[in-house]
């Protein structure tokens, strides 16, 4: 307890020193200069509301003070609750009083047609860090249909070298106890996969506790039904265009709904499900209750996207010290059949067009706005949100790397620590990739060496015994396709306007509605076939249709920047 005190102490007297420091500025690139006049206390207040759930921080987290003190700016955080994003953006557009701030993700273009987000076209060369998160060529792809840029993706945009370690996408996720079990066998396909799941939960019915292990659990609420659904793009060895497959070698769209991977990853599902293998909630449970299930170390394995469950389920797993007892997540290079290469981790960084960071109509100081989205994007600013506070949240070495103690990721991992100290701005824009300094990741996870000192002993173990370092490691990694990927990014904002837009909606309601059934079903050839049935009605050749041409338009395009 002694211990535990005098590291408050130091801790505290450290982020008084940090405070101290505050209001220095530097070149126009790297300098925080909100104008503060007029504000409370000097600091001026914002408000933004992100349509993910999201834990709060506090009213008086320490970092977001800091950075007050440094930008000028404090911006209060909501993020979804009670609600799905599409009821929660309707309820803003209906009543017509917006946050300052938004992400709408999408809903993005409801708001736009709505007219409640600001043109951002005449603010971004006034802002040299902003400006330089895109190029030319990228800004043009955020333009919408009347030539203006409205949003600004902030995720997977990458500083300087690439420092991917996490695996942030989507895989077949097993935990390492079961690999070790087995004597850390090639998993390499579907089949291989579930007979290991099969063959651990027949031996190991229980965790040590006797609490009764999950062997497969799928995540189907709302829009993260991609947990079930997407699956055949990957297993037939595409990469993530998320709605569609792309014929690399004729520039086809290609539905991997029907094809005959589909087929078999679905009976394959079914098989497990009459087997007891795949959990009998996963088709009610809500997003909490599923996260709830990873968090007790229970679940086996299960396809998801890693930022949807490691920054909760992953800490909550820490936290209990399941860590040690090989409940953390693998991902593994499954393909339909052996010898395919596997796309499930493409390199380099992705422009989600389709959604970002907006300002909205609301907003009485679009400038001021602006500049702190500038100042977050400063070196020093990027440091306290994602390394936190020198001396208390990592260490800096006489080489200028630096490092974290056991100590302090321990605190990363606690949820009342992150509450009070810790502050992200995570759905912000935000630099992956290499520091300024020319030698540090931006984030802790992408620091290769705290990467791996930081992993538990089980995660070291299944890592050395398949020759690898890193989650990425795993799976091994691919270029993009091509300038039109990800297709998502295009498909995301559709809507009913289009026969495209109408046939995608209607293809989504019927596998909400359908695919649990096939998985379900007593008769998976007579189920299957009924949701065919049932899906050619909804008209997706209309939806391949607007695909194809966006495909083209895409490849045009990018022709227009390389001749």
């Amino acid at each position: 307890m002694k211990k535990k005190v005098v590291s408050m102490l130091m801790a505290s007297c450290m982020i008084l020193a940090a405070l101290s420091g505050c209001g220095s500025g530097g070149n126009s690139s790297e300098g925080t200069s909100a104008d503060n006049s007029g504000s409370k206390d000097g600091v001026k207040e914002f408000t933004a509301f992100f349509s993910v759930p999201h834990a709060e921080i506090n009213e008086d987290n320490e970092i977001q003070q800091i950075i007050a003190e440094k930008t000028g700016v404090k911006v209060k955080e909501t993020w979804l609750t009670g609600q799905t994003a599409e009821e929660a953006v309707g309820t803003l557009i209906a009543g017509g009083e917006y946050p300052d701030f938004v992400d709408a993700g999408d809903g993005s273009v409801q708001m736009y047609e709505a007219g409640a987000l600001v043109a951002l076209d005449d603010y971004i060369d006034k802002y040299p860090n902003i400006k330089e998160f895109f190029t030319d060529q990228e800004w043009d792809s955020l333009r919408q249909s009347d030539g203006h840029i409205y949003w600004i993706p902030q995720f997977s945009n990458i500083y300087g070298e690439e420092r991917a370690c996490a695996h942030n996408d989507e895989a077949f996720w097993i935990q390492t106890r079961v690999l070790e079990w087995a004597g850390y066998p090639q998993i390499h396909t579907m089949d291989q996969y579930f007979d290991l799941i099969e063959k651990y939960y027949a031996e190991n019915p229980t965790m040590d506790d006797g609490t009764a292990n999950i062997p497969y659990t799928i995540l189907c609420e709302d829009w993260r039904y991609f947990c079930l659904e997407n699956a055949p793009q990957f297993l037939d060895g595409y990469p993530n265009d998320g709605s569609v497959i792309v014929d690399v070698d004729n520039k086809k769209i290609v539905d991997y709904n029907t094809t005959d991977t589909a087929v078999k990853y679905f009976k394959k599902l079914n098989e497990e499900y009459k087997k007891g293998i795949v959990d009998p909630e996963s088709f009610t449970q809500t997003y909490d209750e599923y996260i709830a299930k990873l968090s007790t170390g229970r679940v086996l394995g299960m396809i998801d996207q890693w930022w949807d469950f490691a920054y909760t389920a992953g800490d909550a797993l820490k936290a209990a010290g399941l860590d040690a007892k090989g409940c953390q997540y693998v991902p593994l290079p499954i393909t339909i059949e052996e010898g395919m290469k596997n796309q499930w981790h493409n390199s380099g960084g992705i422009v989600h067009t389709s959604s970002g960071l907006a300002v909205t109509t609301s907003c009485k100081d679009v400038e001021g706005a602006l500049q702190f989205v500038n100042d977050l994007l400063s070196q020093e600013i990027m440091d306290l949100r994602f390394w936190g506070v020198k001396d208390v949240d990592y260490q800096v070495g006489d080489d200028g790397m630096y490092s974290k103690t056991q100590e302090m990721r321990d605190n990363d991992a606690d949820t009342g620590y992150k509450a009070s100290h810790k502050c992200e701005y995570s759905y912000f824009p935000q630099w992956e990739g290499t520091s300024r300094d020319g030698k540090n990741a931006m984030k802790p996870e992408q620091q290769e060496t705290e990467f791996y000192d930081g992993l538990s002993d089980n995660l070291k173990n299944c890592f050395k015994a398949y020759g690898v370092k890193t989650y990425v490691e795993m799976l091994g990694t691919t270029p993009p396709p091509g300038p039109w990927y990800p297709m998502y990014t295009f498909s995301q904002t559709m809507t009913t306007a289009t026969p495209g837009g109408t046939a995608s909606n209607l293809m989504d309601e019927c596998k909400h509605e359908y695919l649990p059934k096939v998985v379900m079903a007593d008769n998976f050839d007579s189920a299957w076939a009924e949701y065919m049935e049932a899906y050619k009605k909804c008209k997706p050749e209309d939806f391949l249709s607007e695909m194809q041409t966006e495909l083209e338009r895409r490849i045009a395009e990018a022709a227009k920047y390389t001749n």
